[in-house]
């Protein structure tokens, strides 16, 4: 493995970096703040082809794959825009649809991710399932008359107000009539647009400064046509992991696009803050964590890295690096963020500095998309050979 980025790469790179830029952290902080979306920027992030980046060329996309995806969510986000519907839009869905989708749904699709004008989300998680997938209860039965009825609720589902569609993971009623025993998983996939019947959501108060806002989600016998399965009836485990480690590999390039971002302000301000007649920076107290944050983010990039090169070479060991990338990802940028704030002294927690709202922000990717718990859990039974211990 070659770690210097191709030309193309890093003219992709240069290229995202300076659409961020040309926004950055203050356009972000005043969308959030006043409620509105990052519409502007993620039009002009689909007109460049950087959110279709890794959607096969015959739709339109780029043709590359999750290394050039990582590229575009760490960029975006070290430009002070973190958009949490690169992982779930382009990276999720779009995989699943790529991988799993018939050649109608591809079609249908795939143009609007290519191009950016069609955003979906993705809906797994649920209030008594946690990161335990065996007790979903949202259910999908078969229609009498054709197609579908899904029913039951998902949370935490991101940007459900600003997307097309949702990815809804369900389970498949038992065809002879015996319900979803608790324990079985016979998972599938819909797309439900948002404008059907007997769909309904509520926004989630947080504590996290974004435009991007999260969801409760609600289907009451939601009726779905019979093509708005995904993957099939009994591939609905294989399309749903194919989304996941693209999940875990661009949360991962999220977080250190923020890391690099908040450690940038840090950095820039411990330089020109001038106590005693000599700048800050001066101090180990204040140099020495920043450095630390710094290799921290540098080791967390390399994981991500290395994630995302074997996903696209499709090498089995993608699940454990994706677990790995995304774990080593999360805790940098919360000691990035943390050493930023703290240089800022108080003006570490004023909005006007713009490094405090990145707290919560940094502080959600320890617990999701997978919790640190979980990683550690996999990371042990697969990677150590330990013995299951849930």
């Amino acid at each position: 493995m070659d770690l210097r980025e191709t030309d193309e790469q890093q003219l992709l790179r240069e290229s995202v970096a300076a659409l961020a830029g040309r926004f950055g952290g203050e356009y972000f902080l005043a969308k959030a703040k006043s409620g509105e979306k990052t519409t502007e920027l993620w039009a002009e992030a689909g007109k460049a082809g950087y959110l279709g980046v890794a959607v096969p060329p015959e739709y339109g996309g780029g043709g590359a794959g999750m290394v050039e995806l990582a590229i575009v969510a760490e960029e975006i986000a070290a430009g002070g825009c973190p958009l949490l519907l690169i992982v779930v839009s382009p990276a999720i869905a779009a995989t699943v649809i790529a991988t799993s989708g018939t050649a109608e749904q591809k079609e249908r699709w795939l143009p609007g991710f290519a191009d950016g004008s069609l955003r979906m989300s993705f809906a797994i998680t649920e209030p008594d399932a946690g990161s335990n997938s065996h007790r979903i209860t949202t259910t999908a039965r078969r229609d009498p008359d054709g197609g579908w009825r899904l029913s039951g609720h998902k949370y935490y589902i991101s940007g459900v107000d600003e997307t097309d569609a949702t990815l809804v993971v369900a389970k498949l009623e038992d065809p002879q009539g015996g319900g979803t025993a608790a324990g079985t998983l016979r998972p599938a996939m819909f797309v439900v647009p948002r404008d059907t019947p007997g769909v309904s959501y509520q926004p989630i108060d947080m504590a996290i400064v974004s435009p991007e806002r999260q969801f409760t989600l609600f289907f009451d016998d939601a009726p779905l046509p019979a093509d708005a399965l995904v993957g099939g009836e009994e591939a609905g485990l294989s399309a749903l992991f194919a989304g996941l480690n693209p999940e875990r590999i661009t949360v991962a390039a999220y977080s250190n696009g923020l890391a690099r971002y908040a450690l940038a302000k840090g950095v820039a301000y411990a330089r020109d803050r001038d106590v005693w007649g000599t700048p800050i920076g001066a101090h180990q107290a204040i140099a020495h964590p920043l450095a630390a944050a710094h290799i921290d983010v540098e080791l967390a990039r390399m994981a991500t890295t290395r994630a995302a090169f074997l996903y696209d070479a499709g090498d089995r060991g993608a699940g454990d690096a994706a677990n790995i990338a995304k774990y080593a990802a999360a805790e940098a940028a919360i000691k990035a963020v943390d050493a930023s704030v703290q240089a800022h002294g108080g003006n570490g927690m004023s909005l006007e500095y713009g490094v405090g709202a990145l707290i919560g922000a940094v502080r959600a990717a320890r617990i999701a998309p997978v919790s640190r718990e979980m990683v550690l859990n996999h990371v042990a039974q697969h990677a150590l050979g330990l013995p299951r211990s849930y």
